[in-house]
Parts: C-alpha cells; structure tokens; sequence
C-alpha cells in the first residue's frame, strides 16, 4: 500500500489540489494537521479514521516521531494512508522528513505538492511576491526556531547580511513572535527601515487580516493591532503593493460567520455563494430527506402537476423511473414548480417548468394561477408541508391530489457544531422545519447570533420558538437570502 504526502493548501478549501481531493476521499486513514480546516476533512469517506496529529507553538504537540510511527503502522497494515498537511509538504512543513521515514520503513510513498501559504497568503491580500519593476526573486524564510530557542546561535545560522542585501522580496513564515528580532537583524545589516512590511494572518481564511507597517515599526505595530499566528510576513516594496490591490477582505460578508442550517445535500450552493463573499461558513445541518417511495397516481387524470421544491423533482424523477417511466410521462402537462431551485432541478431532468411564481412560496403560486383554468392538480411535496396551496385550489373548486414523496427528518448535531453555533454572526434558516429541528438539536436558539429567514413561513416558526427574524429575504430563495445578508451590511 502506498503513503501519500498530500499538501492541502493554505486553508482554503477551494485551493486544494485535484489530486489531494481524490485522495482524501478514499484514503483508509487521514493524519491531519492542525490548520486543516473542517471543509477539507469532510471530504474523507465515511469511516475514515481521521488522526489529528498537529503542532502548536505553546500548545499541545504531537511529536514527530509518534507522526512517523504511525504512518508506518497503518502503511504496512495495508491501509491507504494520506498524511495531510498545510501548505506544501517540502516547504517547512518536515514532509522530506516523513518521506525518508516511509522510505527507510520500505513503505512506498507519492509526494502531492500543495500551494503554499508564502505565496497564496500574500496573493489574497494583493502583494504579489514577484513584481517585474520592483522584485526580480523572492526568498522564503521560516522564523520557526526563533519561536522556540532564545540562543543568539539560531540567528547567526542564518545569513542575514546576504538576506539584507537580497534585491527581492523576503517571505518570512511562522515568525510572529520573532518580528522585533528580524527587524533588528534586516535593518543592523542594512535593509532601509522605511522598506515596508504586511502581514497575512490567517491567509486564505474567511478571517483573513492584513497589517502594513515599515521594517521600522513593524514590531510596535503588530502588537499594537495583536497579531497573532498563523501568519505570513513579507518584507520588501511589493508589500506597500497589497494597498492597491486588496481584494478578499473588501468582499461584502468578510469577516462574518454564517450558520448554514439546510440539508447537507442541499447546503453546498448556499455554502459556496457565501464563501465566495468572503463568509466564514460554518455548515450545522439540522435537516435531511428521506424518500419515501410512494408510488404516483395516474398522470392522465391531472392538468396541473405542482412540484415542491428541488428535492421534490428528485423524488419525483426516482419515482417515474421505478416504475419503468421517464420524463416522457410528462408530456401534455403544464408543470408549475414552487420557485426558481425547483425550476432549475426540473430542467436538469429535461423538463422547463411552465410556471414559476416571482414569489417562491405558497401564497406566490396561488397568485400565478390564478387565471389559470385548472380541473385537476397533483401536488408532489414533502409529508409535512403547508396545507395553503391545496386549500386554496380547492377554495376555486379544483380537485387536488396530494402525493407525499418525501419527508423531512431530524439531522443530529454534533457537539462542536452546537458549540460553533454560538459563535457566529449570522444563522441562516431556508425552512420551517431547519427551525424546529435545530432548536430541539441545540436546546433551543442560540441566543447570541442574528437570525435570517428565507420567507414568511419561516419567520413564522422563528416566532412559534420565540424569536424574530432579525431579516427577511424579500425574494424568498437562497440567492434572495444571500442578498438579504449582503445588503443588510
């Protein structure tokens, strides 16, 4: 069996290599570090052993010996192993180290390069490291040791005449605590105490930081705005760069954590929307589906089929197909889907919904039908849905049919969810029953964040809890919620 040394990238998951993906998703056994953030693992199979085997300066510590131990173990064991570690394996990150191990054990291994954070972390903050005017190299230094060893020896191993002298940009990783002392040495070896300085903490992360300064007050600077690890410091005139070509922290939802509480199934769009707006994203699924198999009644008899919501499509199109029928049985009627996500799951399936209401709820489809000539309707929802739109078509004297085809049930929450839930700014709820059933997960609403609802029959349940939704989408769909929260600032 083969160990593979798998870069994950500077914390972004987006920033994860193809090659890391598909690995992790089949691997055996994950050792992990420890700024592996929960987007990457959640990638791993179910029951994949997930071994946290991460380092902290003044925290706990895995030693590297028991790291290597294991990858050992598990590798002759015959299982597939995937050491994931941040960054790139080979810069700082001892992956040469662990590769010699696996070779010495006679382990077969594969290096997966990863991007490292002395490039991406600037990247993200507009310093570009190279800069055809101003910097014709770079250098990566790590200021790891100087964390750990108060000897003058460290500093003199390195060659800080030559670093001062250096006519490019100078990388320095993991050296937070060391900025006082690397200022002193750059600028007592001639590095200009005007040259100016960022640093990226948490580079890449929906908390992303960036703190400028000179080589001259660097250090009286981070302390003054706490700068804390991890970061990245570069050093050199592309530094000042990043002021003009800031982008991820003047993305609208910067600096927010938002509660995704949709079914993991359903979660992922809504997710990625808000992360691409710089939203921290923390994913509390308080729902999922279960089919129900029913089987349908006779199309023919039904001049209207009404279809949910996107999962009612799916449920719909698995239901055709057990019984040896296609989209084809569709054919001859008009289809009204509940809003612009159950449009887009009926086309999918080769199917374009005749009616789509501007309002994505009950009451807004009622209103589109209501010069529409209906005898019959079949409704296809979910067990425990609103009784509105049947009661109402009915109230006009149309025969209504309703065919469960789903139901939604409990998800439950584990207990670092429940604790990150306190801690957000922002809980996003796109149904009635994600309020019910993460209130009873959770003991009740958490009482510190703000709440935002997709539409009225949400807020409803909000009130039904005891609470107001803080905000409202106008238009009541995912995207329409994204908005809400964009605009709400």
């Amino acid at each position: 069996m083969t160990a593979y040394l798998v870069g994950a990238g500077p914390g972004d998951p987006g920033l994860l290599t193809v090659r890391a993906r598909d690995l992790i998703a089949r691997a055996d056994v994950i050792l992990y570090d420890l700024l592996i953030g929960p987007e990457i693992l959640a990638g791993a199979r179910d029951g994949a052993e997930l071994i946290f085997v991460g380092k902290q300066g003044g925290g706990a510590q895995v030693p590297q010996a028991d790291t290597n131990a294991l990858l050992v173990e598990h590798a002759r064991a015959g299982r597939e192993v995937v050491r994931l570690k941040g960054g790139d394996p080979f810069v700082f990150g001892r992956g040469s180290e662990e590769a010699e191990v696996l070779r010495d054990a006679g382990v077969r291994f594969e290096i997966v390069p990863g991007i490292t954070a002395g490039i991406a972390a600037p990247a993200y903050a507009g310093v570009p490291v190279t800069h055809r005017n101003v910097a014709a190299g770079v250098a990566f230094v790590t200021g790891h040791q100087a964390r750990f060893r108060a000897e003058r020896d460290w500093w003199a191993d390195l060659d800080w005449d030559a670093l001062a002298r250096f006519p490019g940009t100078l990388v320095f990783y993991m050296g937070v605590r060391a900025l006082e002392r690397i200022a002193e040495e750059l600028t007592a070896h001639g590095r200009p105490g005007d040259e100016p300085v960022a640093i990226v903490e948490r580079g890449t992360m929906a908390d992303q930081r960036t703190t400028h300064a000179t080589l001259a007050t660097v250090a009286a600077r981070a302390i003054e705005v706490g700068v804390s690890a991890p970061a990245v410091t570069v050093v050199g005139p592309v530094a000042a760069i990043g002021l003009q070509l800031q982008w991820r922290e003047l993305r609208p939802l910067h600096g927010r954590r938002i509660a995704v509480t949709r079914a993991r199934a359903q979660s992922s769009p809504l997710a990625a929307r808000l992360r691409d707006l710089g939203a921290e994203v923390v994913e509390a699924p308080a729902i999922r589906t279960r089919s129900l198999e029913a089987e349908l009644p006779m199309l023919a008899g039904h001049d209207l089929l009404v279809v949910s919501s996107p999962n009612g499509a799916s449920e719909l199109f698995g239901a055709l197909e057990r019984t040896g029928l296609d989209a084809r049985a569709l054919a001859g009627h008009r289809v009204a889907a509940m809003g612009p996500g159950t449009a887009r799951a009926l086309r999918a399936h080769g199917i374009s919904a005749d009616l789509v209401p501007e309002r994505a709820v009950a009451e807004g489809l009622l209103e589109a039908l209501a010069d529409v000539p209906v005898a019959s309707a079949l409704l296809l929802r979910a067990r425990e849905g609103r009784d509105t739109l049947p009661d109402g078509l009915r109230a006009r004297g149309v025969a209504v049919t309703v065919v469960a085809l789903y139901e939604t049930v409990a998800e439950p929450l584990e207990e670092e969810t429940t604790h990150a839930l306190a801690g957000v700014d922002w809980i996003t709820f796109t149904s009635a029953s994600t309020v019910r059933f993460l209130a009873e997960a959770a003991g009740g609403l958490p009482a510190g964040p703000r709440l935002a609802s997709i539409g009225p029959a949400t807020s409803a349940a909000l009130r039904e809890h005891g609470r107001e939704a803080d905000l409202e989408a106008a238009e009541h769909t995912p995207d329409g919620l994204v908005d809400a929260l964009v605009n709400h600032g």
